[in-house]
């Protein structure tokens, strides 16, 4: 996860009806992540060639007060994956700007450090890579870290009027202390001109986190 410390006004126009940016340290985030489903399910069955992919997504942060309080989650500016037939799904199901286009992945291990590396084609090849001590270790209460990785809805905007959310559950994930990384992304290309000043900017910070079993729930119109 490669974390941008960006002007709201930049997010604004992607914000969905009902919610509002979710600042840290009244800093506006936006983060570049990159992962592997493995084992994946779609409503508890598996899909022949469709269980093990990567993904990677540009997503910020946003809050919706419902009548239970605050339910803290994430928006998504685009979404590649390698294959077509996750992106009809997710577009379909979620309303998610999913995108498909030819994708690689490579973990290794080497004397004590984990590396882990990323990348897809879109007009050219891009890609990310972080090497880390290979032991997590808990995110911190309050710190940035625990903000990038606990939120637990998705929130699509369907209409100038209306927002789907969807539940992601998952346990507390731990993180990987990171040694290097290295983002080379032409994000005007991947996400729009509007996000083309992320290319001279370096990332505020950069997680490596552990993954889980995770659900997601069913979307349902926002109120």
């Amino acid at each position: 996860m490669a974390n941008y410390a960006v002007e709201p006004e930049l997010l604004r126009p992607f914000v969905p009806h009902g919610t509002e940016l979710d600042l840290f340290n009244d800093t506006c985030y936006v983060s570049l992540v990159g992962f592997l489903f493995t084992n994946t399910r779609l409503k508890g069955i598996p899909v022949p060639f469709h269980t093990t992919f990567e993904e990677v997504n540009l997503r910020f942060y946003v809050r919706h007060r419902g009548n239970d309080g605050w339910k803290r989650g994430v928006v998504f500016v685009r979404e590649f994956v390698p294959k077509s037939a996750l992106t009809f799904v997710a577009r379909t199901i979620y309303g998610e700007p999913y995108a498909t286009v030819p994708m690689g992945h490579a973990w290794s291990t080497d004397n004590g450090s984990l590396t882990v590396h990323y990348r897809w084609k879109e007009q050219r090849w891009h890609h990310f890579e972080v090497e880390a001590a290979a032991t997590p270790v808990d995110a911190a209460h309050g710190s940035e870290a625990e903000f990038i990785t606990e939120h637990y809805w998705g929130y699509t905007r369907r209409g100038p009027q209306r927002t789907m959310k969807y539940g992601v559950e998952h346990p507390r994930w731990q993180v990987y202390p990171v040694l290097r990384h290295q983002v080379v992304v032409d994000f005007g290309v991947l996400y729009g001109e509007r996000f083309a000043g992320l290319n001279a900017q370096q990332p505020v910070s950069v997680l490596l986190a552990e993954g889980s079993p995770i659900v997601v729930r069913s979307g349902r119109h926002c109120v």
